[in-house]
């Protein structure tokens, strides 16, 4: 149980911060913090009373009251961000005594754990603007929905932004094969199947393999094709809460956990050769991703079928136009990722995308 007395804004910060302040002298009420802090990847400073001075209690970011602690802190100066925590909900006494202290609010254990550890996260992270994320889908297969999401990322990444670029199809072979990184350390998506509930940005960003400046979730070799759709929604959205760009390689087909990255995606590019075979699959793809995500959008790859081009390709599958995808030759060796050569076609192209897509928002 998670209850606010009083609403005055949420603390908030670009970058990480530093963890919480816990005041308690109550032993099994200290455990039960520090296991949330250790959920919510961060480190609190404990006190049994007040710290000395007053910069160590209105600099944390979050303040803690067990409410054995309530006599030891009244005199404490009026701030944001003061949490009264307990463990008996029948106390009516709990919301006078958060009164008292100037709690924003109150929380009863263990009923509102998941709330805490997501306040705690929040404000050790930092809570700024999500990641711009664009998802990127082949209209069939062969269309070259890989390759793009590729040149997308590593062009975020050349141009100064954090980025993580996030393989969403277990049968398209590894985007970190395609980058030149297939042995680089790292976590893949198996290590995460598990997770549940809220998955620390900070701790995913670290664990994956950095590559051309940019972080990649990719599968790797074993047989394992399938994540949970609840683990898929944790982890992306631990992606997205660092900010910068996301960048998703989306399979084909709409599943549950693809369901779950759909939904979590800003901005959808649908990537169709322009001829009528693969404007005729992709419309079935576009039907069944169109249902979850709101903004899709086409990009059209020549060479062109006689009668078409990309503006015909757009009109007939009901899609606004993200542009025409121009054709770069790599290196036969896959020693040059796509969208690597910055002064290339295909880079100009993603350039030119993240500035209409990003437009007012990196200023805002």
């Amino acid at each position: 149980m998670a209850e606010t007395i009083a609403h005055d804004g949420a603390h908030r910060a670009e970058g990480r911060q530093r963890g919480p302040l816990i005041v308690t002298e109550d032993t099994e009420l200290l455990d039960d913090l520090l296991r949330l802090c250790a959920a919510a990847g961060a480190r609190p400073e404990v006190r049994p009373t007040l710290p000395e001075g007053r910069a160590g209690w209105e600099a944390a970011p979050l303040v803690l009251v067990g409410d054995d602690a309530v006599p030891r802190v009244r005199g404490a100066t009026r701030r944001r961000g003061v949490v009264l925590v307990g463990r008996d909900q029948d106390d009516p006494g709990v919301w006078r005594r958060a009164v008292e202290i100037g709690a924003d609010h109150v929380l009863v254990l263990p009923d509102g754990e998941q709330w805490l550890v997501d306040r705690i996260a929040d404000v050790t992270e930092g809570v700024g603007r999500p990641a711009l994320t664009v998802g990127v889908l082949g209209g069939r297969g062969g269309a070259g929905a890989s390759t793009l999401a590729c040149a997308l990322a590593l062009t975020s990444a050349r141009e100064g932004r954090r980025t993580l670029l996030v393989d969403a199809d277990p049968l398209g072979g590894g985007l970190d094969v395609l980058l030149g990184g297939e042995t680089a350390h790292g976590l893949r998506w198996p290590a995460f199947a598990a997770s549940r509930g809220r998955v620390g940005s900070g701790a995913l960003e670290e664990s994956l393999p950095a590559l051309h400046a940019l972080r990649v979730l990719s599968w790797d070799r074993s047989d394992a094709v399938t994540v949970p759709p609840e683990a898929v929604r944790a982890v992306l959205a631990a992606a997205r809460r660092r900010g910068g760009t996301v960048v998703v390689d989306l399979p084909r087909r709409v599943d549950e956990a693809t369901a779950e990255v759909l939904a979590q995606v800003d901005l959808g590019l649908l990537v169709v050769p322009a001829e009528l075979r693969a404007i005729a699959a992709a419309r079935r793809v576009a039907s069944a991703a169109g249902m979850v995500l709101g903004d899709l959008r086409v990009a059209v790859r020549a060479p062109y079928a006689p009668g078409l081009d990309d503006r015909e390709v757009a009109r007939l599958l009901g899609l606004p136009l993200a542009g025409e995808v121009p054709t770069e030759l790599l290196a036969p060796d896959g020693s040059t990722p796509p969208g690597a050569v910055a002064r290339g076609p295909l880079a100009r192209f993603c350039s030119a995308f993240w500035s209409r897509a990003l437009a007012g928002t990196e200023a805002a």
